[in-house]
């Protein structure tokens, strides 16, 4: 099991060392029980590390961040960030090696392995404890989380409280660091895609109905984009571009500034966004379910892309998120494609 002093003794080892310009990992937040990402700069701050069921957040969307920084300084400081990574992060940073939006040497990666469970999802918590407020979760001895609230200690079975993504979960153990701590252990997971089996079994028309109700509650908040590593365009298609037009306006310059949708959240302009923010992703998600998580609504949306991922295993062979020398899914082909598509 993952203890607490020996990874704040290997961040504590790094700023030290000099060997970090900082750390990106996980301190107790205010209300005491959940974890909120935190930025550590100085060794003897190092003592707010934590790691536990409550650890959801992709610290990976910071990594991004932190390289759009560097491109805009004169003299950026060119150490690596340091990073906790959990299985599914890791095959973030795999993905954004393998576009080259960063380069092996901007991060020092310390993953954490969920090894037999992961982290809880909120809202089966609270519907679980009907009403009594958490006050403290922990990792079990066994596939269980103790959790504390105020009427006492109860044991609850992960698989009643874990998150979609952990139950699914392939990569319980980060497939890349540069130190890990926790054990590799293996787990069988018997449905990696069983979240989206259900609704595979509905008719056509079922569906669109499904996703059209559920894309209407939409609010265009951007939250998901907002979370999501893999959104690091500069400009996005879903941005509403407005921009001077003078008679010396050339209709290279008007192409280039095209209005794809409005912002106005009425169920056409949704379904576009969503659909097109899922082709995007489409070989490049790694299933860390932030973009649920962090919709307002309650969207499903990691379900759109669980189905991209299942089409990108059957139908190709690849695997979103393992090997950063392997090259990206829509930019390599197979000499046997039949290319059916193209007749």
């Amino acid at each position: 099991m993952v203890k607490h002093e020996d990874v704040r003794a290997e961040a504590k080892k790094l700023l030290e060392s000099g060997k970090v310009k900082y750390i990106i990992a996980y301190e107790l937040g205010a209300d005491g029980w959940k974890a909120n990402p935190v930025f550590i700069k100085k060794p003897e701050d190092v003592d707010k590390i934590i790691w536990g069921p409550t650890c959801f957040h992709n610290l990976i969307r910071f990594v991004v961040d932190e390289k759009r920084r560097k491109v805009q300084q004169k003299n950026p400081d060119t150490r690596p960030v340091g990073v906790m990574v959990k299985g599914c992060d890791s095959r973030a940073i795999v993905i954004l090696l393998q576009e080259k939006f960063i380069e092996r040497k901007d991060v020092h990666i310390i993953g954490v392995s969920c090894e037999k469970t992961g982290v809880i999802d909120e809202r089966k918590l609270a519907n679980k404890l009907k009403g009594r407020k958490a006050k403290n979760v922990e990792f079990g001895p066994d596939e269980n989380f103790v959790v504390t609230t105020e009427e006492g200690t109860v044991d609850l079975p992960a698989s009643e409280i874990m998150a979609d993504r952990c139950l699914e979960c392939i990569a319980h153990v980060p497939v890349i660091t540069d130190v890990l701590f926790g054990e590799k252990t293996k787990r069988t997971v018997p449905h990696p895609f069983g979240s989206v089996e259900k609704i595979e079994t509905l008719s056509s028309e079922d569906r669109w109905k499904f996703w059209s109700e559920q894309l209407e509650k939409c609010v265009r908040c951007y939250a998901c984009r907002s979370v999501c590593p893999m959104c690091y365009c500069d400009e996005c298609v879903a941005d509403t571009i407005t921009f001077a037009v003078s008679p010396d306006t050339t209709a290279e310059e008007k192409a280039q500034k095209i209005k794809w949708l409005d912002k106005s959240p009425v169920i056409s302009e949704n379904i576009f966004y969503h659909m097109v923010r899922a082709i995007h992703l489409a070989g490049r998600c790694i299933d860390c379910g932030e973009c649920e998580r962090a919709c307002p609504v309650n969207i499903p949306l990691r379900m759109l892309n669980k189905k991209l991922e299942k089409e990108a295993k059957l139908l190709f062979g690849y695997d979103v998120g393992f090997d950063s020398e392997k090259p990206a899914l829509i930019s390599c082909f197979r000499d046997e494609d039949p290319e059916d598509f193209i007749r």
